[in-house]
């Protein structure tokens, strides 16, 4: 049991009580022995699984092609691809000059990086026009605290600057000019810096001074634009300014309206633009480069209700709208010159596809990804002319895995209120009734949960689950209008969902409450909270990853990154309404006396995200409220919010969750 510290406060005439915010205070040595005896007690609790989490993680480190190479794609006068060496927890970023038969330089390689340090991950990458200098960004703790440096590719030396706190970064053309961002206090990126090299000189050019917003820059894929934008989660702004002229005035193009969303995409003498303003799934204008204000916008492509348009890849004689319709990505692509469109259409009932790097401008090529839930990550190269797709590099899955023995299909089920919420599902071909299930979900932010590829899952296939993710509300599977019908006022719907999914794969007996899991992350941490507090009857097992459970206190708290920004998501809890709306569904908040599932809940110590403390706790409460409660609380001690940087480390925590599934819904300990 954890020590208690009460604390109360007033707020709308509530008093609200919480013993565990001493929690907080990552300093005190108190802390970090308590998270640590919590480690001790988890690691005590699943050591009879030790043995299978290494045949797990063998088991999927022995489908994994260790050393790889990325398909190359062409920049300049140079082919840029990644590759991974065995026994490299890291990948390394190479090039080669004209041409593939050409000697190999090392852009980047993270484990050199790494080298030392309990954790890497590179933030951004840019390279100078002329190739000569890239600017990248490293963290080296988890706290997602980027610091810029900027090095000379033909010397492989390091320039002078050391920029901190950065987030996105921008080359001129002039291939002196580097244009980056800032975080305030509260982690958000608000300022824009210009910088010339070989001064000492950073040019404040813009400060965002609404807490909502955050701000970034970006070129065209033409080169000729350059564009800093300005965005909340409902509204943003856009200025432009010719990626020759550095030093500028840079130039509005539509001043910002609450709700108005739009993003910019350059050919010509026209900017194509997407916007929301005609209807929430976003309609395509053309604004003229000369005078791109609102006045101006001529509409190409009309809103429609029941296709959401997710994004404009434009080139020299071609333009490609990502799209997505019935709750499936779509790739639409138009020829410039006559306005003749066509889809490419793809095979299976449930898959992901979305665009693959496309630097050129000058390119009838268009380059896409794909994958379903039995089909591994295919990359293919579309010829936008004739219409053919060329499969360049399918993810060699090692062991012999054959697709013909596991099926995917779509299902539905039906939400209170009558609305039919779709269900992506694998499984192994012959599984019998009323298997072991696990039901993945998240459900906010307008993020849609791809139906993709993942060959550690086939660890939990081979052993007869079914693996579903519901396609809930606060997603935008299904259109903008999706996310909105699961954020502030509307959130409950995201949990009722997710319940709905779960009684329909009951009811058509491909399980049963004693064999159901339920998983989710961060936001979807949220859920597995919410609906642990509001069916518990559901679900054998539930797995909360860096957990968002203490909505209330966190969304009072305008200190915390995120919080400001996110009162349009999910609500002010200064606002009654607001609050009171928080109060019915929060995880932390409605904790009670009853049988809760066997559940774990994972987290990181430099989670910048959702705090380490929400989680902790989350876990201490439950189990006062419940004395009984089966709940093992991990805590890696040196990462973020994505959980361990390295490839391998990360295998383990994957076999870690997967050995915790398995000895709760089929007690398995030692072998499969």
């Amino acid at each position: 049991m954890t020590k208690v510290v009460p604390r109360t406060f007033q707020l709308h005439g509530d008093t609200i009580h919480d013993d565990y915010d001493w929690l907080r205070h990552k300093e005190d040595p108190e802390v970090i022995a308590h998270l640590n005896a919590e480690n001790a007690i988890t690691d005590e609790a699943m050591r009879p699984t030790e043995a299978l989490q290494e045949q797990l993680y063998n088991e999927m480190l022995g489908r994994i092609k260790e050393t790889d190479l990325s398909v190359p794609y062409r920049k300049g006068d140079w082919f840029y691809y990644g590759r991974t060496e065995q026994g490299l927890q890291y990948g390394i970023s190479c090039r080669k000059y004209q041409s593939l038969d050409a000697p190999e330089q090392v852009i980047l390689d993270v484990n050199q990086l790494a080298d030392g340090k309990k954790y890497m991950a590179v933030g951004t990458m840019a390279i100078s026009d002329d190739g000569r200098l890239c600017a990248y960004s490293t963290d080296d703790t988890g706290f997602r605290q980027y610091t810029l440096v900027i090095k000379n590719l033909d010397t492989g030396e390091l320039l002078p600057e050391r920029i901190e706190k950065t987030g996105s970064v921008m080359w001129a053309a002039d291939n002196r000019h580097l244009f980056y961002t800032v975080e305030d206090a509260a982690k958000r990126q608000y300022r824009v810096y210009r910088h010339e090299l070989g001064t000492t000189i950073h040019d404040l050019i813009f400060e965002e001074t609404d807490e909502r917003f955050r701000v970034g820059v970006g070129r065209s894929r033409s080169r000729e634009w350059m564009f800093l934008v300005s965005g909340s989660h409902t509204t943003s702004e856009s200025r432009c300014l010719r990626a020759a002229d550095p030093r500028g005035e840079w130039r509005m193009i539509a001043e910002r309206e609450a709700n108005h969303e739009y993003d910019v995409a350059h050919h010509g003498d026209v900017f194509y633009v997407r916007s929301n303003q005609t209807g929430r799934n976003f309609a395509l204008f053309t604004a003229p480069v000369a005078d791109p204000g609102r006045k101006n916008w001529i509409e190409i492509l009309p809103h429609r209700p029941d296709v959401m348009l997710n994004g404009v890849d434009v080139f020299a004689k071609h333009m490609v709208l990502m799209e997505r319709e019935a709750g499936l990505p779509r790739l639409r692509v138009t020829n410039l010159e006559t306005g003749a469109w066509h889809r490419v259409e793809f095979p299976e009932p449930a898959y992901s596809a979305g665009p693959e790097t496309n630097a050129e401008f000058n390119s009838t090529v268009y380059r896409y990804g794909y994958q379903s839930m039995v089909t591994p990550p295919s990359v293919y190269d579309y010829d936008m002319d004739t219409q053919q797709a060329t499969l360049l590099k399918q993810t060699e899955v090692l062991g012999g895995y054959d697709a013909s023995l596991y099926r995917c299909e779509r299902i539905s089920a039906t939400a209170p209120d009558g609305v039919s919420v779709p269900i992506s599902m694998v499984y192994r071909v012959g599984v019998p009734p009323d298997a072991p299930t696990l039901l993945y979900g998240y459900g906010s932010y307008g993020h849609s949960i791809p139906a993709g590829f993942n060959s550690g899952r086939l660890s939990l296939l081979d052993r007869g689950f079914v693996y579903a993710i519901a396609h809930i509300r606060g997603g935008a599977e299904m259109g903008k209008s999706w996310h909105d019908q699961g954020r502030m006022h509307n959130k409950r719907n995201t949990f009722t969902d997710f319940i709905a999914c779960a009684e329909q794969l009951i009811a058509l007996g491909v399980t049963s409450p004693a064999k159901l899991a339920a998983m989710g992350g961060s936001a979807g941490g949220l859920l597995m909270g919410a609906v642990a507090n509001m069916r518990p009857d559901l679900f054998r097992a539930i797995v909360a990853v860096v957990p968002f459970v203490d909505v209330i206190n966190t969304m009072l708290d305008e200190s915390l990154p995120l919080t400001i920004g996110e009162f349009e998501e999910w609500g002010n809890p200064k606002v009654k309404e607001d609050y009171e709306y928080m109060r019915t569904y929060c995880p932390y908040t409605n904790l009670s006396r009853q049988a809760y599932p066997e559940i774990l809940v994972r987290t990181s110590l430099n989670d910048s995200q959702v705090m380490y403390w929400e989680p902790a706790k989350y876990v201490a409460k439950l189990r006062a409220v419940n004395p009984d409660a089966r709940v093992l609380f991990k805590i890696n001690m040196a990462a973020g919010h994505g959980g361990s940087s390295g490839r391998y480390d990360y295998l383990r925590e994957v076999a870690f969750d997967y050995a915790f599934l398995l000895k709760s819904l089929t007690h398995l300990v030692v072998d499969a």
